[in-house]
């Protein structure tokens, strides 16, 4: 189970983010996240890429970005077929969430942080 590839979008190296925070709290739980981000950085000791990992079997993306800033990666995402994508707070966009339900994701409104301290993950 801890072996699922996790992407984090929208990863952030600022402590009071919550990307930032559920990054560190996947590594505590023994997932080794994939974190997209803009900026350089790193989280936990996973360094940060700003290129869509096209050969990674992602399972779940979880989504910190606002609706706004989820164009780029929609298609992405699309073609990378994970299982799941979680909508976290700020982050929910009917329409995107809409399409991923048509293609058979699985798609969520929800906390990640949440969803991983009540063992829902």
């Amino acid at each position: 189970m801890k072996n699922r590839k996790v992407l984090v979008l929208g990863a952030s190296q600022n402590p009071n983010r919550y990307s930032y925070l559920a990054a560190s709290k996947l590594v505590e739980k023994g997932y080794s996240p994939l974190l997209l981000s803009i900026k350089e950085g790193t989280v936990a000791g996973i360094a940060f890429s700003k290129k869509w990992p096209l050969d990674a079997d992602i399972d779940t993306v979880t989504v910190y970005l606002s609706p706004n800033n989820q164009e780029p990666y929609m298609d992405l995402i699309f073609n990378s077929k994970p299982k799941r994508v979680i909508f976290n707070p700020g982050a929910e966009n009917p329409i995107f969430h809409k399409a991923l339900k048509d293609r058979g994701i699985n798609a969520i409104n929800a906390c990640t942080l949440v969803l991983l301290s009540t063992q829902q993950f």
